[in-house]
């Protein structure tokens, strides 16, 4: 007989603690560098830079270039890039401020906080910006023009269109209901935030619980039960935190005492209320949730990682990769739309400068989120942490008081050693 207990591991076996737990090593060094780039602002600032006031800030700050990025992401993952997007966003601003104080009022004879206003210029803006994004990707994918020299074009096209679209006045004030969209005039309550807290809660551990009987079905291998109950606790306690930590931050008494006053009310003496989750960040959530179901569970998402991973292999298995460009492209500019619904809601009128410089922060943010700029690898939630932690970064030197050029130094610094980070990182992964 056999002593089977002597015999050598298989090498299928020797899985150590991180191949156990399945853990992203790469995303832990972002999650990693994120709380150190926290921990050290809020150090040097006194503690101000973790206050729930801040917090809320940054995180409707974030919004806008965090929602292009996912965009992003499938642009680079197919090898293309997107120099046009904060142009865009500018061009769909245009449209949309003069939609609500132009075209509804004068054509359609609708006041400027009619209930339909919001609609219609959102619907104007999105197609706007779906149709020209689809154009860029019919000339890249159809005319086979590099998609840097198409955008390109399209930064300098669509600023200068946004600028004679308004005649480089700043458009405003927009409709009531449409800056409930961009932060602190739409929010959630307390109460409502709780309850769509607990919810997602909900929801995140029966598809943590759903993931782990489908891998034993078809018995695959799983995390340690120990494991399994460290990461629900982590995820439950980061949505509940989150939502805590944002209806900590109160709304300032004069802004209340108006808001009675609007309804024929008196305010309490000593009352308050909490802002809670912003309607900006469940749209990027929404989005940030549509995005990963794309590219995880679909045969677009498939087609798209398969075309960034090698373009000809994907065309001679009769992927048609040009209106795959086209779709990618469309899909890049209705989320620019998108973002100049937060961006102009959140400024409460359309500016000249909007989206300025937003290309860079965008393409940064995918790098930075471990978007491969070679192609074929990228996530949705690294691209809206990259996000995070540029607008973090930024946040916190201008509370320090660093020049606003220095800034600048300091993230293209920033992005060129996550691009070297990312190729020494995959290097090793290869060599595995």
């Amino acid at each position: 007989m056999t002593d089977t207990t002597s015999q050598p591991i298989t090498p299928q076996n020797k899985r150590n603690l991180f191949q156990q737990l399945e853990l992203d090593v790469r995303l832990l060094g972002m999650i990693g560098a994120f709380i150190i780039l926290c921990i050290g602002f809020n150090l040097v600032t006194d503690g101000r830079f973790l206050t729930p006031r801040n917090i809320f800030n940054l995180t409707i700050q974030t919004v806008s270039v965090a929602i292009m990025a996912s965009g992003m992401v499938f642009v680079i993952v197919t090898r293309h890039i997107d120099l046009s997007v904060g142009a865009l966003l500018a061009t769909c601003s245009a449209v949309m401020a003069m939609t609500q104080t132009e075209f509804v009022p004068h054509v359609l004879g609708l006041g400027l906080n009619h209930p339909i206003t919001w609609i219609v210029a959102v619907v104007v803006g999105l197609v706007t910006g779906t149709l020209i994004g689809a154009f860029h990707g019919w000339m890249v994918g159809y005319l086979t023009i590099p998609a840097f020299i198409v955008t390109l074009g399209g930064f300098l096209v669509w600023r200068n269109v946004a600028w004679y679209l308004t005649d480089g006045q700043t458009i405003g004030p927009l409709d009531s209901t449409f800056m409930m969209f961009g932060g602190t005039n739409g929010t959630l309550g307390t109460s409502l935030s709780w309850i769509l807290g607990l919810v997602a809660t909900a929801l995140a551990l029966l598809t943590l619980w759903n993931s782990r009987r489908a891998k034993l079905a078809h018995e695959f291998p799983v995390k340690p039960l120990w494991a399994e109950g460290a990461l629900a606790l982590i995820i439950s306690g980061s949505i509940l935190g989150f939502v805590a930590i944002l209806n900590a931050y109160e709304i300032p008494s004069r802004r209340l005492a108006r808001m009675f006053e609007a309804r024929g009310e008196v305010m309490p003496e000593g009352f308050t209320q909490g802002y809670g989750l912003p309607i900006s960040v469940l749209i990027l959530i929404a989005v940030a949730v549509v995005m990963t179901l794309i590219a995880r569970r679909t045969r677009l998402g498939r087609y798209i990682f398969a075309t960034g991973g090698n373009p000809d292999a994907a065309e001679l298995s009769g992927i048609n990769t040009r209106m795959l460009t086209v779709k990618i492209f469309a899909i890049m500019g209705f989320l620019c739309a998108l973002s100049a619904v937060v961006a102009s809601a959140r400024l409460a009128n359309h500016s000249n400068d909007i989206g300025t410089l937003d290309e860079l922060r965008v393409i940064a943010a995918a790098v930075i989120g471990g978007t491969a700029l070679s192609g074929g690898f990228g996530t949705i939630y690294g691209a809206i942490l990259g996000a995070l932690i540029m607008q973090s970064l930024q946040s916190g030197m201008a509370m320090v008081g660093v020049d606003a050029p220095f800034q600048n130094i300091v993230v293209g610094t920033v992005l060129v050693a996550a691009v070297f980070i990312d190729i020494i990182y995959r290097k090793r992964v290869g060599a595995k």
